[in-house]
């Protein structure tokens, strides 16, 4: 079994016993470019999700609903949306199992901004809650 000699140094050499390696010139231009690629994908790929968020031009808000028949729901609800356009919102009821048991799209004119609607859905079924599913600018 061969023994090392401490004395000679590493096994595998220093850095200065490899004389053909070459030097590491342009590192930082490395870790520059590298990190501005990584900003500008972080930067596009933000982009995309707030741009998926759907509209944030039309505020809604749920104020009251009555599911006590049968055979139809009603809903009070607020829109908030720029004066000069218009919106559609969906209206959904949905019974105890979250099944959707009844829907309506409801147009909303432009002219003004802030709008309180009171509507009726027919339902197929014992309706156990009302919602807005979305509201668009058209």
């Amino acid at each position: 079994m061969a023994t090392r000699d401490v004395e000679n140094g590493p096994v595998l050499g220093t850095p200065d016993d490899f004389s053909d390696r070459p030097e590491r010139q342009g590192r930082f231009v490395v870790h520059v470019v590298i990190g501005v690629l990584v900003a500008i994908i972080a930067g596009g790929w933000g982009y995309v999700m707030w741009s998926a968020t759907g509209n944030v031009g039309v505020t809604k808000q749920v104020i009251a609903f009555d599911a006590t028949r049968p055979e139809s729901a009603e809903i009070t609800f607020e829109i908030a949306k720029p004066a000069d356009r218009a919106a559609v919102c969906r209206l959904r009821a949905t019974d105890a199992n979250h099944v959707e048991v009844g829907s309506k799209e409801v147009k909303i004119p432009a002219g003004e901004g802030y709008t309180r609607l009171k509507e009726s859905l027919d339902t197929s079924g014992q309706a156990s809650s009302v919602h807005i599913q979305y509201c668009n600018l058209v």
